[in-house]
């Protein structure tokens, strides 16, 4: 095998690959023998048919299989020994070929560039705590205990009024016949939302237990038997129970119905679930900083053809008007995307950071218990899609490499209060808002940037190490 670089411009390379006829045919050849030993021809014993006729009968097919085999192989060696970081699948164009005859194709391949992650000392970020107050955490407990729906029964002869639960069973008429649908059991209503049907709770106050209410309602648009739907119909009420609502005292043993231990592990709680939802959101403007501070700190080409991908995938949903009134834009998005994926895939492979198999199984465990009426299907889902696991694994992985930069930068830890991280929040918001409601999130799916990288064809395997962790 011959090779010879025709030329190397920019980030592409051009490459002249030259394979001597006899050492096709002695492939061919070896292939033919292997056949022989397993082939039965008419005519023939078993495993004694002579290479000749195999190769009248079969010699094209042969070839063509042989010709691939050699294609794959020798495009592999002449990236690997010219040292070649391949991006995306080389374009192979056949210059002499045929059975007798010498092989010779040019291949033309788009490079990863060399990268040379700079110091990270230089990247400034701010780590968020959030101060709760406790007026903060009893207003949020005084929430919770409004909406826990205590009730205690009224007596006998109490009328219904309005915040009161009414217990009751019903028989509707439409033009005093029934209809599919008409009955209910144990129905229960609190008076004055209006949740049942439109104007129906207000004839019911004053009702008391044990009475029987005829109330008159217009059945809703979208009744599921539609040709009721907008019809006048009359029902009639049997009160079962009222019950007046009772504020709930909170205490120790409210607490406890609600999981802690007591009222002092509840407010601990209650702290730490107010702090984990704004510093959720915090971390994520972060993470958006250190992004951006790592795109700038690198000047680095991005190949054309991986750009090129990004973008098919940020417009694939848009339609034709959108991809051309937005085209700079979403072609600087893809570059910023494709080249952070560069430079972070970079960082974690000169820091030897790897996703162990347990690492996995733990960030999928944590989406089980997070969804405890679900177990089984996340399970399954993870099992029986492959590339899940796979973008899971990707994002694991650049959640790595973003810690590995938070640890190497100039971190300033600050105190604020839930009303400044708010502020913090929704200018964060309208910035990004006002920068677009457009391409970026209309892209397909949102996946991890180093993710993206991972489509490397067969002869680029060993230079892109992400598939493999």
């Amino acid at each position: 095998m011959k090779v010879k670089i025709d030329s190397k411009k920019g980030l592409k390379t051009n490459i002249t690959v030259f394979i001597d006829k006899k050492d096709i045919d002695e492939k061919i050849n070896l292939r033919l023998l292997e056949l022989s030993k397993t082939v039965n021809l008419k005519g023939f014993r078993p495993g004694k048919v002579p290479v000749n006729v195999l190769k009248n009968q079969f010699g094209k097919a042969v070839y063509g299989e042989v010709l691939e085999k050699v294609l794959q192989e020798t495009s592999a060696k002449a990236i690997k020994d010219n040292k070649i970081k391949v991006a995306g699948q080389p374009k192979l164009e056949l210059k002499s070929h045929g059975e007798g005859k010498d092989l010779n194709y040019t291949l033309e391949i788009n490079e990863l560039p060399n990268i040379k992650i700079q110091s990270l000392d230089s990247i400034k970020l701010t780590d968020y705590e959030i101060a709760v107050t406790q007026d903060e955490i009893r207003k949020k407990i005084e929430d919770i205990a409004k909406n826990q729906n205590n009730f205690k029964d009224k007596k006998e002869n109490e009328k219904a009024k309005e915040g009161d639960l009414i217990i009751f069973d019903y028989q509707a008429t439409i033009e005093k016949k029934i209809f599919d649908g008409n009955e209910g059991k144990n129905t229960q209503i609190v008076l004055g939302k209006d949740l049942f049907i439109k104007g129906f709770d207000k004839q019911l106050i004053d009702a008391k237990k044990n009475e029987t209410k005829l109330v008159n309602a217009v059945l809703p648009e979208n009744y599921p038997k539609k040709e009721f739907a907008n019809k006048n119909a009359v029902f009639k009420c049997k009160i079962l129970n009222i019950r007046k609502p009772e504020p709930i005292s909170i205490d120790d043993q409210f607490a406890k119905n609600l999981g802690a231990k007591d009222l002092s592990d509840l407010k601990i709680l209650i702290s730490k679930q107010i702090e984990n939802q704004f510093k959720m959101s915090l971390d994520s403007i972060t993470k958006e900083s250190i992004l951006d501070q790592i795109e700038k700190l690198h000047d680095i080409k991005v190949p054309e053809n991986l750009i090129e991908q990004e973008l098919s995938l940020i417009t694939q949903n848009l339609k034709k008007e959108d991809i051309e009134k937005n085209k700079k834009d979403n072609e600087k998005i893809a570059k910023k995307r494709i080249k952070l994926g560069l430079i972070l895939n970079e960082l974690g492979e000169k820091n030897n950071l790897k996703v162990e198999e347990s690492e996995l199984r733990n960030e999928i465990q944590k989406q089980v218990q997070s969804m405890p009426s679900q177990q089984k299907d996340v399970l399954d889902y993870y099992q029986k899609n492959p590339a899940a696991a796979s973008t899971l694994r990707g994002s694991i992985y650049e959640e790595k490499i973003i810690n590995l930069i938070k640890s190497k930068s100039k971190l300033v830890k600050k105190s604020i209060s839930t009303k400044e991280a708010e502020n913090i929040l929704k200018q964060e918001h309208d910035k990004r808002h006002v920068h677009s409601e457009k391409k970026i999130d209309k892209s397909p799916k949102k996946v991890s940037t180093v993710e993206k990288l991972k489509n490397t064809p067969k002869s680029a395997k060993k230079n892109k190490k992400i598939r493999k962790k």
